[in-house]
C-alpha cells in the first residue's frame, strides 16, 4: 500500500489552476478509479495510463488504485493529465521513491506505446507552475519552446514515459534530457519578428481615402467602417491593416500566445505568436462562436483577435444579439463569460473593421 502526489494543472479560460494528483494504491479488487470532478477525456485516462505503462516497462499492479484530483470542484477536461497521473500512480506503486515527486508538476498527453504528446494551453500551464513555485516542470519535448518563453521554470522536455521517469529518478539522466532539449531549441528556425503576411498594403493602388483611415487606425487604435458595393476592395484592404499596424512587444506576444495556445490554434514548438492576428468570421457565427464559451469556455473570435484585427464583412447580416455582445469588448478590451459553474474573463483589444453595402440590394 502507498500514496504519491504530483502537480497538474487545469486550464480555466486563458489561466490555468493548480490541480494535486494523488494516487493511492491499496489491496482489493484491481481496477483504477479517477475522482474529482473529471471530464470524459480525464476518466478515459485511465487505460491509456495502463497501456503506457505497460508499453514502457513499468507495469501496474494488480490492486485497487484510486486517483483523486484536488481540488474537486474545478471540472478537469484536459488530456494533460495523462502524465501527472501516470506519474503518481508509478510513485505510489513504488517505481519512483515519495520525494522524487515533491514539488513537481507534469502536463502531456500520453500515447499507448508510452509516448508524451503536447497538448493545448502549454503556455499558461508554465505560468501557472511558476507562480505555484514548482522546482521542475515535465512536459512533452515539443512543448518545451512555447515552455521556455516563461522566466523562472525550470523544465525538462520528455518524449515518453520512460524518459519522464528516469529523468525523476536521477539528475544525470534529466541533466542529459535538458541538454537535448536546448539542442534541439537551438536548432528550430527563428522566426523575425518583424515578418508579415503576403498582404501588404503597398500592393493596394487607388483607395486615397480609405488607405487614409486605414493608417489613422492603425496609428490610433481606431475602428473604421467601410461602405461600399461589391468588388470596391472592403475586403482587400482590411486585409492589408496588419501590415502597418507595429510589431508585438514582449507582453503582447505572451498576451496572444496564451489565448492562442489555449485554442489549439498555436504549435508549441513555434514559441511566441510574433503576427499581429487577424480574424473574419462568417455572418452566421453564433453568438458563442464570436464571443467565446462552449462546455469547456474557449475564447471566442474575439479574444482570438485580440491585439490584431476583427474584420465583419457583411455587418448588417450578423445577428442583432450577436452585434450587441460586441459592447463590452470595445468598450473595456476583455469579455467576461458567467455560466452556471462560473466565471471566466478574456482579453479583447482588437482593432474592428466592419464592411457592408450601401442597401440591401447591395449598390
Amino acid at each position: 500500500m502507498g500514496m504519491a502526489a504530483v502537480r497538474a494543472y487545469a486550464v480555466v479560460g486563458t489561466t490555468a489552476v493548480p490541480v494535486r494528483v494523488e494516487a493511492h494504491v491499496r489491496p482489493g479488487l484491481p481496477g483504477m478509479t479517477v475522482v474529482g470532478l473529471p471530464g470524459a477525456t480525464v476518466r478515459e485516462a485511465r487505460e491509456r495510463v495502463r497501456s503506457s505503462a505497460v508499453s514502457s516497462g513499468l507495469p501496474l499492479p494488480t490492486r485497487r488504485i484510486t486517483v483523486n484530483l484536488s481540488p474537486a470542484d474545478v471540472r478537469k477536461e484536459s488530456p494533460g493529465f495523462d502524465l501527472p497521473v501516470a506519474l503518481a500512480v508509478l510513485g505510489a506503486s513504488g517505481y519512483l521513491a515519495g520525494r522524487a515527486l515533491r514539488r513537481v508538476g507534469a502536463v502531456g498527453e500520453l500515447a499507448l506505446d508510452g509516448g508524451v504528446r503536447v497538448v493545448r494551453g502549454m503556455l499558461p500551464v508554465a505560468e501557472a507552475a511558476r507562480d505555484d513555485r514548482i522546482e521542475l516542470l515535465v512536459v512533452p519535448v515539443w512543448g518545451l519552446p512555447e515552455v521556455s518563453c516563461v522566466e523562472g521554470v525550470e523544465a525538462v522536455g520528455v518524449a515518453s514515459l520512460a524518459e519522464a521517469v528516469g529523468a525523476l529518478r536521477d539528475g544525470r539522466t534529466r541533466e542529459r534530457l535538458q541538454e537535448r532539449g536546448r539542442r534541439w531549441m537551438a536548432r528550430l528556425p527563428r522566426i523575425d519578428a518583424e515578418i508579415r503576411s503576403g498582404c501588404d498594403l503597398a500592393d493596394i493602388a487607388g483607395h486615397g481615402r480609405a488607405r487614409r483611415a486605414l493608417e489613422v487606425a492603425a496609428a490610433g487604435g481606431h475602428h473604421v467602417l467601410l461602405a461600399g458595393p461589391p468588388g470596391s476592395g472592403k475586403t482587400m484592404l482590411a486585409r492589408r491593416l496588419p501590415s502597418i499596424q507595429p510589431p508585438l512587444d514582449e507582453d503582447e506576444a505572451l498576451e496572444v500566445t496564451r489565448v492562442w495556445s489555449v485554442a489549439g490554434l498555436h504549435r508549441p514548438e513555434d514559441g511566441l505568436v510574433r503576427r499581429r492576428p487577424f480574424r473574419a468570421p462568417h455572418h452566421s457565427a453564433s453568438r458563442a462562436a464570436l464571443i467565446g464559451g462552449g462546455p469547456a469556455l474557449r475564447p471566442g473570435e474575439v479574444s482570438l483577435a485580440h491585439r490584431g484585427v476583427l474584420f465583419l464583412d457583411e455587418l448588417p447580416e450578423f445577428a442583432r444579439d450577436t452585434l450587441e455582445a460586441l459592447r463590452q469588448p470595445l468598450e473595456e478590451d476583455l469579455v467576461v463569460i458567467s455560466r452556471g459553474r462560473g466565471s471566466v474573463v478574456m482579453p479583447a483589444g482588437f482593432t474592428l473593421i466592419a464592411a457592408m453595402n450601401p442597401c440591401p440590394c447591395r449598390f
